[in-house]
């Protein structure tokens, strides 16, 4: 039984497990007393993954995060799939984050423990959000891809233009033609 949402690849193509890479991720959202965790991944075959994230304290078993426990974002792009989670930053401290993919049917899942930030001196300058610098490229494409199809309707507008201006330039050359001779046989 398939459910809704449900893709299937017909293809010739094998089956290549996801590169899961996983970071503390800079963000603002330190000022609110929260801290980002980010999960990627690349290079599978089909592109479609599912994302869960655990967390474990010192001497307990894992535990996976429900949607109450904190944020979570899903950003697709071409060949790669991320997932950002928020979670308070105290809790850095008490537990070990892991991020699981699933991908295929055999959920076989890929672990790594998320590195805890160095506590060190807060930088001068933030560095770029991936998933806003990601935000920005695909704002980008899209600005390009706007201004393409803008370029593209303008010369099918001017192409039209110079069609009807070429038909109503030769109309009024033909109606002239019989007009003017039959003007020179009176």
């Amino acid at each position: 039984m398939y459910g809704s949402g449900t893709k299937l690849y017909v293809t010739d193509e094998q089956v290549v497990k996801p590169v899961v890479s996983v970071y503390p991720a800079a963000s603002r959202a330190h000022l609110e007393g929260k801290s980002s965790l980010l999960c990627l991944a690349s290079h599978m075959f089909p592109p479609e993954v599912k994302f869960s994230w655990k967390r474990q304290k010192e001497g307990d078993s894992l535990k996976e995060l429900t949607p109450a426990e904190g944020e979570q974002l899903e950003l697709r792009e071409s060949g790669r799939r991320a997932s950002i989670r928020l979670v308070d930053r105290d809790d850095l401290d008490t537990y070990k984050y892991t991020c699981s993919v699933e991908h295929e049917l055999d959920a076989v899942e890929s672990n790594q423990e998320v590195p805890v930030p160095e506590a060190s001196n807060p930088p001068e300058r933030e560095p770029a959000d991936l998933a806003a610098l990601q935000q920005h490229h695909l704002s980008f494409q899209s600005q390009c891809r706007v201004k393409l199809l803008c370029l593209q309707y303008t010369v099918l507008i001017v192409k039209s233009l110079v069609y009807c201006c070429g038909l109503s330039l030769l109309m009024s050359l033909t109606n002239k033609g019989p007009s003017t001779s039959s003007t020179h046989a009176d």
